[in-house]
């Protein structure tokens, strides 16, 4: 079930609008600085937009209802933050003391968005046990769907923190924007049938940048450099 949320019906939509931009636009700053260097690459300033963006998403979700959304922002803060770990401990900023309380902030934070979730899928529950047989179908089915959606965007930065452990450093492979583009799509659908356009155009809106990356990453080396 949807609740309809305006700017004139609640002031928490311009926090869904704007961390939607910081959270959805951290991508295109990503993209520009892919393009700068011409291959693929992250820098620093994406993990913190991840980061800022996730926590007021989280938020969001919990004022409008949305279980997908909800679901997609709780446990992230952890994989950002296992990113800027291991990025201020390479450029010696992270002391033994500073990496514990930060550990610790991050586990609260985790713990918290648990509690959203739960929320908000109870809540859902709830709500759908009111509505007629056939709309509480649909409901699922598309509750179904985002849910796969996020199935698959949780095992992208699996799939990355794997990688990041094994290396000892930051860094993204391939397979994080194969998931991305599938999970992506599986999402926009769950998000439009249900109105939660924050998330939609969020979501869509990404989806080129995904495709960019492919790109470059398969791109032959020797073009590249032909082009320097």
């Amino acid at each position: 079930m949807q609740t309809t949320v305006t700017f004139l019906d609640n002031p928490w939509t311009l926090l869904g609008v704007v961390g939607g931009l910081i959270f959805y636009g951290r991508f295109y700053v990503q993209w520009i600085a892919s393009e700068i260097q011409r291959r693929s690459v992250v820098p620093v300033v994406f993990w913190y937009m991840s980061s800022i963006g996730s926590l007021m998403l989280l938020a969001y979700a919990a004022v409008v209802q949305s279980p997908v959304g909800a679901l997609g922002q709780c446990l992230n803060i952890i994989i950002y933050s296992r990113n800027l770990v291991h990025i201020w401990r390479g450029n010696g900023r992270l002391s033994e003391r500073a990496s514990v309380i930060f550990h610790v902030m991050v586990g609260l934070v985790a713990a918290f968005g648990i509690g959203i979730v739960v929320y908000t899928w109870f809540r859902e529950y709830t709500i759908s046990q009111a509505a007629q047989p056939e709309q509480t179908r649909q409901t699922w089915l598309w509750l179904s769907i985002g849910l796969a959606g996020q199935a698959l965007f949780a095992s992208r930065f699996l799939v990355q923190w794997i990688a990041t452990e094994r290396r000892r450093k930051s860094v993204v492979p391939p397979a994080f924007w194969y998931l991305s583009i599938l999970a992506a799509s599986l999402q926009v659908g769950c998000f439009v049938q249900r109105g939660e356009w924050v998330f939609a155009v969020g979501m869509l809106a990404t989806i080129l940048i995904y495709g960019r990356n492919i790109y470059m990453i398969l791109r032959p080396r020797h073009s590249v450099d032909a082009e320097e």
